[in-house]
């Protein structure tokens, strides 16, 4: 029998056995998928309440640019949020079994066999999560086409139709973005020599590959253009400034993604240096963690970001509209009471998207690293010098995500600021921003610390085998 004979039967094992191996990393994916067939079911399902209502309940005047209009604007940016959190769970979840997957290279297993068990897993977790996902979507859907009709922004008459057409698009956009992804992220384990791939490990190549970092360059200057599109919009605008600046602050987060192992190497340089002057011991090893796992320390980092990026955006571009209306007079959508609601929902569901990458990521990332501490304990660690350790890498995390936000909301919410004001420099609230940034810190800290003890307990010698999974 020959190799693709030998792998054809066990697909759906080996596919399985993975899933059963990394749990918290398939977990993290399975929400991630949860949320965004959730979101694509809820303005889907919006969308098909307009189109299939009677012509005198779709015509009825409403309060603000109506359902069709809502649902466009305000799911661009969150289906899209849902989406990248997709893509970057499903990248994060390949990279842990990077070494299980070059291992079945070594033993004759052909790249199209190996794309075969990740497409299974792939497609198993996302069909796992339908059902459930396009539930709450629908679910969502009518909660909040009941909340947007109690304050006069639809038809009394609009509701939900019971049409699974929103369901089998959000199932065929998960699907298709889902599979898309894994094609491209298992490239880096497909195209070298069996040999090569394996030496990698999960921590990936110690260089950005080159097309990569030409996605991130082309990424990069397509949120410039957004953000300069944003910038040069008349002053009369200022609704369609904030969206190209929130999109915009989307664009440069994926960026971020793409160009992570660059983008987080110098502020972490410059952070670890404080770090190991206070922490001589825990600090230096802490900071030698995480620049020595480039791959690792952009995983961590990217969903905070994220998280810090969109929110502070959000908070920053909605104060300096209140400045500006406060100064003209002029109201506009984002200064209107009742679309000041549907902005805090938008900004609600954003941050739930980005806390729930985040957390995702960092308990997956730091289950994984179970040998790593047990290798520790073996030259004489104890559990308090890794939670100090874990508790200086969560706080160095912490902060070169933050910066990384922070460096995306200036730049979006500066080119709204200079759209409606004239000047690049917006109006910051501060309670707001440093409420964004204590939150980013009670998700990294403790999911970094408490699932770094979680995953160092046990018996150290087993865990270095292989024994205690």
């Amino acid at each position: 029998m020959n190799a693709m004979n030998a792998m054809n039967g066990p697909v759906p094992a080996l596919s399985l056995g993975q899933i059963r191996r990394r749990p918290a990393a398939f977990a993290g994916l399975a929400t991630a998928l949860f949320l965004a067939m959730a979101a694509v079911t809820l303005f889907g399902s919006l969308v098909a309440a307009q189109l299939t209502a009677p012509e005198g309940v779709a015509r009825a005047p409403v309060a603000g640019p109506g359902v069709l209009v809502i649902a466009a604007a305000f799911g661009e940016i969150a289906v899209l949020v849902a989406l990248f959190v997709v893509v970057n769970a499903l990248g994060f979840t390949l990279r842990q079994q990077h070494r299980d997957l070059a291992l079945l290279r070594t033993v004759a297993a052909t790249p199209r066999q190996v794309r075969r068990v990740v497409r299974a897993q792939v497609l198993g977790t996302v069909l796992l999560t339908a059902v459930p996902g396009c539930a709450a979507g629908a679910l969502a859907a009518r909660a909040f086409l009941a909340a947007l009709q109690r304050r006069g922004m639809a038809a009394p008459g609009l509701h939900v139709p019971g049409t699974p057409v929103p369901m089998l698009i959000a199932l065929g956009v998960a699907l298709l973005v889902g599979l898309a992804a894994t094609a491209v992220a298992v490239r880096r384990i497909t195209r070298p020599a069996p040999a090569v791939a394996l030496t990698e490990g999960t921590d990936g190549p110690r260089r950005i590959g080159v097309l990569r970092l030409s996605a991130g360059v082309a990424v990069l200057t397509g949120g410039a253009l957004l953000l300069r599109l944003a910038a040069t919009r008349p002053a009369g605008e200022l609704d369609k400034a904030g969206q190209a600046s929130l999109l915009g602050s989307l664009v440069l987060s994926v960026a971020v993604a793409l160009l992570g192992p660059l983008a987080a190497r110098a502020p972490a340089a410059v952070l670890g240096l404080p770090l190991r002057a206070l922490f001589p011991r825990t600090g230096w090893l802490a900071d030698a963690n995480l620049r020595g796992h480039a791959a690792r320390l952009s995983s961590a980092v990217v969903p905070v970001a994220l998280l810090v990026g969109l929110s502070g955006t959000m908070l920053i571009m909605t104060s300096t509209a209140e400045r500006v209306a406060r100064a003209t007079g002029a109201a506009t959508s984002v200064t209107k009471a009742s679309d000041i609601w549907l902005r805090q929902a938008e900004l609600g569901l954003l941050v739930c998207f980005a806390a729930v990458s985040t957390v995702n990521t960092l308990v997956a990332l730091t289950a994984d690293r179970r040998r790593e501490f047990a290798l520790l304990r073996l030259v004489g660690a104890t559990r308090r010098h890794l939670l100090r350790m874990l508790s200086v890498e969560a706080l160095l995390t912490t902060a070169v995500g933050v910066l990384l936000g922070a460096a995306v909301a200036a730049a979006a919410s500066g080119a709204f600021s200079w759209a409606v004001r004239g000047s690049v420099v917006p109006v910051v609230p501060g309670a707001g921003c440093a409420w964004v940034v204590l939150g980013a810190a009670a998700l990294t800290v403790p999911g970094i610390v408490g699932t770094g003890l979680w995953a160092s307990g046990g018996s150290a010698v087993e865990s270095v085998g292989g024994a205690r999974r």
